[in-house]
């Protein structure tokens, strides 16, 4: 950079050295045979990585542009004004400008449980059997979504208006945690016979799968029941006690699962969304004002309670926490959430930079 060169410029080119540094650090490590022979540690720094290429890109590409720039200002300086040059230097100088706030973006940190499965729970909020209809609707919505990005999906347990189920696969929680929270509709119910609109909600909670390694549960601590599954109108569908009700007494969660014919196929689904709550638990009362708790994530499903409303009648969806609006509402219900989910990522980094600012001064 040159003489000119402003606090903000040289901070960023401090910034460009760092990831410089850092990512050639992380390709010595990857072909290391002690990093390569230590799978645990050879998957983090892959993930690291990988995390970090866009970044290192984008140094680059800002690498490039600051020559270019820098060379336009000494032939200037000494050949005098120069209409190819001058052109030059402006078209440097923008893209360093576009490039400085991309750097600062890809470097924002990210979220530590991005790259966890999770456990994602739908349930019909107000509006009656109507509501029950539409937390069916969400479940094949968010469940076509996974399986386009490239997700898997198991269900946990699905009957009784709610839809429990699992999504793995790379930054499954990325994609799906601005799911979370309470979804309107608006549309005239397969069960009005007098043709008027109903404003109906769903709740969808979405926790990051935890690992044995992150909850530590004792076993003293949980009342584990077993009964017979019921069917509906509470037929028995099974002759031997398979059904599991998991209770953590400290903290009075109750999860029961009856999907699966074995019991220890019921329990151990039950443990994994036990697991998950707690973890989200935990996660809520380290950041008490984060999205991460799940009763600010769901709310109570009243209908003023929301993060996206579903506009039959205008074929509209909108998003309220980034005002974002697409009518295209048929493709939404079939699993085209991308635009919703790249401005909800983009806003999400844009606040981390502002609270990382914030925090430096």
């Amino acid at each position: 950079m040159g003489a000119t060169a402003t606090l903000d410029d040289r901070m960023i080119e401090q910034l460009v050295q760092q990831i410089e540094a850092r990512f050639a650090e992380l390709g010595r490590q990857m072909v290391d045979p002690e990093v390569i022979g230590d799978r645990r540690r050879y998957a983090d720094v892959g993930r690291e990585y990988r995390r970090l290429e866009p970044a290192a890109k984008l140094a680059e590409d800002w690498r490039r542009a600051a020559d270019d720039a820098e060379g336009a200002r000494e032939l200037l300086a000494e050949d005098g004004d120069d209409p190819e040059l001058r052109d030059l230097l402006r078209t440097s100088e923008e893209r360093l400008e576009a490039l400085n706030e991309e750097i600062r973006l890809a470097m924002v940190e990210p979220d530590p449980n991005d790259d966890k499965n999770v456990i994602v729970e739908v349930q019909g909020g107000a509006g009656g059997e109507e509501a029950g209809l539409w937390a069916g609707d969400l479940y094949r919505m968010l469940t076509r979504y996974a399986e386009r990005r490239g997700l898997s999906v198991e269900p946990l347990e699905i009957g009784d208006g709610k839809y429990t189920f699992a999504v793995k696969g790379d930054g499954a929680y990325s994609i799906f945690k601005f799911e979370g929270g309470t979804h309107r509709v608006q549309r005239v119910p397969e069960t009005e016979s007098q043709g008027r609109i109903h404003t109906s909600t769903a709740t969808v909670a979405v926790l990051p799968e935890a690992e044995d390694v992150d909850v530590h549960i004792d076993p003293n601590d949980l009342q584990v029941d077993v009964y017979r599954s019921s069917g509906p109108g509470g037929q028995s569908v099974n002759t031997t006690d398979s059904a599991v009700r998991i209770t953590h007494k400290p903290s009075g969660i109750v999860v029961s699962m009856q999907d699966e014919k074995s019991q220890l196929q019921n329990r151990e689904k039950a443990m994994r969304v036990l697991r998950a709550r707690l973890y989200e638990r935990a996660l809520a009362e380290q950041q008490a004002a984060a999205a991460a708790d799940r009763r600010s994530q769901v709310g109570t499903g009243d209908r003023a309670e929301k993060i996206r409303t579903y506009n039959y009648g205008e074929r509209r969806v909108t998003d309220h926490r980034v005002k974002l609006t697409a009518h295209n509402l048929d493709q939404v219900l079939e699993g085209e959430l991308d635009e919703f989910t790249g401005a909800l990522q983009d806003d999400e980094k844009r606040r981390g930079l502002e609270a990382q600012a914030a925090t430096a001064e």
